[in-house]
């Protein structure tokens, strides 16, 4: 989850989604949406600041986007499942304070067993800007008949084991994750190589730009 970009341009601070935003559902009713951070299935342990509803939001030209990857999965029998698309800052503001209280470690064995709390920032697992708030990453992985493929591990878990080419991962694993690649460079996006979940467009619109209004 660590960025480094020349320019950081913090949007003004939203009540309502901007123009150029969409609910994917909108565009294709059929992708799943298991939205982590509404609730509390997360490494934090509980519902992050700034999610309203448990949507998937993105800036229209990723939408379109991911509207495309689920085309092609679907040519395969399969569909895709998000986990989070645009992220509010409010909500990585909330990963950074709870990452500073190392006192709270419930979710460590299942989301971060190998790795000491105090290095999560150093180690690159938590950064004070995420990719996510330019509205145009998601982070998904592929399902069929609504069961999601065997990827080696879960989704957000803070190891080596999670990176896309690990070498531990089985060969299950390594191909279904090759497998969700594949899929979503054809529809334009590229992997972030430490999370084989992490996927931004590569012609994304708002390349400097962490916006703040909430998902509703």
């Amino acid at each position: 989850m660590k960025y480094t970009l020349a320019f950081l341009l913090l949007s003004p601070l939203a009540m309502s989604m901007p123009k150029g935003f969409v609910s994917v559902d909108k565009l294709d009713p059929s992708i799943l949406v298991e939205a982590r951070y509404f609730g509390e299935d997360n490494f934090v342990g509980q519902r992050i600041d700034g999610y309203q509803a448990p949507k998937c939001v993105l800036s229209l030209q990723a939408a379109k986007a991911i509207k495309k990857a689920q085309a092609l999965a679907k040519g395969q029998g399969l569909s895709l499942k998000v986990f989070d698309c645009y992220r509010p800052q409010s909500a990585v503001d909330h990963f950074v304070r709870w990452a500073k209280d190392l006192g709270d470690t419930r979710m460590k064995e299942r989301y971060y067993p190998n790795v000491p709390k105090s290095e999560l920032f150093s180690q690159g697992y938590i950064a004070e800007k995420s990719g996510h708030s330019r509205g145009s990453t998601v982070d998904l992985t592929l399902t069929r008949n609504g069961n999601e493929l065997e990827m080696g591990t879960i989704f957000d878990f803070f190891d080596p084991r999670s990176h896309t080419e690990a070498p531990e991962a089985s060969k299950e694993a390594a191909k279904n994750r090759a497998k969700l690649k594949r899929i979503m460079y054809e529809a334009g996006f590229k992997n972030y190589p430490q999370e084989w979940w992490h996927y931004t467009l590569i012609d994304e619109p708002h390349k400097d730009t962490y916006f703040q209004f909430p998902v509703e």
